[in-house]
């Protein structure tokens, strides 16, 4: 098989390489595996990306190589990529500028992939056309499991929020993170800035721990998590990201943080390792966008 290849995906001109290394050594899937999905899911994946500054993590010699997290738009960025020129998260006051990358069609998508960019994070805001940011569209509460605690106790802790949140009005979709816990997304129309929402999650959050205080934390300290779910409404904080939905994540086997229906969240079957990137292709063949129903 040649190493690189010329291909043309919705006019855009592009060259992929090295197609047959393998990315998951464990189950033996391939560079081309990973295009092949990011490619087919594509589509779907699009919408969760769009006016979202990207950040990725790259694993150039697959899941068990080392690998870095990337903000800034790599040399050699394609000139028909659009960018962004936003502060760096979490730096000092005089915060250094660089230039993020947006994703706003199925040929960024592609690239990323041939990059073996295999996770993709973003933040709870987007830029508008003239790169300024917006409010935060979307509320996310992230659920960290410690052990021995994992996914099952992750439902149940989705769906004490589920109720407490309804209670405000609020309705959201439940997804995996991929690995092993969870988030519920809540999309919001942007009136809040991310300190408004972060306060509100940190609420929800305290006042689930004092109720279920033998299965929640809200509070970070390890020493407190075994055993517990730790809601983490710290997402919210402007500079922070989450993994996107459609995202593949890195591990011994190729998971994707999938949404889910709340009927699978409360038979509680479902594990991480459940949902392939097949698998999730053909979720999405028969059920949708589940976050945009």
């Amino acid at each position: 098989m040649p190493d690189r290849f010329r291909v043309e995906v919705e006019g855009r001109q592009l060259e992929i390489s090295n197609l047959d290394k393998v990315l998951y050594p464990q189950v033996g899937f391939t560079k081309a595996e990973v295009i092949d999905y990011y490619t087919r899911v594509g589509p779907t994946l699009l919408p969760h990306l769009a006016g979202r500054p990207l950040t990725r993590t790259r694993y150039p010699n697959g899941v068990d190589g080392n690998s870095f997290f990337e903000k800034n738009a790599p040399a050699g960025t394609p000139d028909w990529i659009r960018t962004v020129r936003l502060p760096v998260p979490g730096s000092s006051r005089n915060r250094e500028k660089i230039d993020f990358i947006l994703v706003d069609e199925l040929a960024t998508v592609v690239w990323l992939a041939n990059l073996a960019a295999l996770e993709l994070h973003t933040p709870q805001w987007r830029v508008n056309d003239e790169g300024s940011t917006l409010n935060p569209d979307q509320l996310v509460v992230d659920l960290d499991p410690g052990p021995p605690a994992g996914l099952p106790e992750c439902y149940e802790v989705a769906l004490l929020l589920r109720d407490r949140l309804a209670a405000d009005g609020l309705s959201g979709c439940p997804k995996t993170s991929g690995k092993k816990g969870m988030q519920l997304v809540v999309p919001l129309p942007g009136d809040e800035t991310a300190d408004e929402l972060s306060a509100y999650a940190k609420a929800v959050a305290d006042e689930l721990s004092r109720a279920h205080p033998s299965l929640v934390v809200s509070k970070m300290a390890k020493q407190l998590r075994p055993g517990k779910v730790f809601i983490d409404w710290s997402q919210n904080n402007a500079f922070k990201t989450t993994v996107a939905p459609y995202s593949l994540r890195a591990g011994a086997l190729p998971t994707v943080s999938a949404p889910l229906t709340w009927d699978e969240v409360e038979a509680g079957e479902l594990t991480a390792a459940d949902l392939t990137p097949s698998a999730v292709l053909t979720r999405v063949a028969e059920l949708g966008d589940l976050l945009t129903r």
